[in-house]
């Protein structure tokens, strides 16, 4: 599985308006249990995806034009 199918895959699961945090993401991918070293990959795959418009990103409930600091994961509106 890539990171993009992982987040598509996660956001499918759950409900409208609900976002998915990205180390979520990464536990997703992880073999191991070391999820952080996926980080990396589910950033790249977060940045085409916002890129394509099929994700939006936010922070305490505020958009986020792109990725910066500390982000969750949604469904565009």
């Amino acid at each position: 599985m890539t990171a993009r199918d992982a987040t598509l895959a996660l956001l499918a699961k759950r409900a409208p308006g609900a976002t998915v945090c990205p180390s979520e993401v990464a536990r997703a991918l992880a073999t191991g249990g070391d999820w952080r070293r996926e980080m990396p990959t589910v950033h790249a795959a977060v940045d085409h995806l916002v890129d394509e418009g099929v994700i939006r990103l936010s922070w305490k409930g505020q958009a986020l034009p792109t990725r910066a600091g500390p982000y969750r994961i949604g469904r565009p509106d």
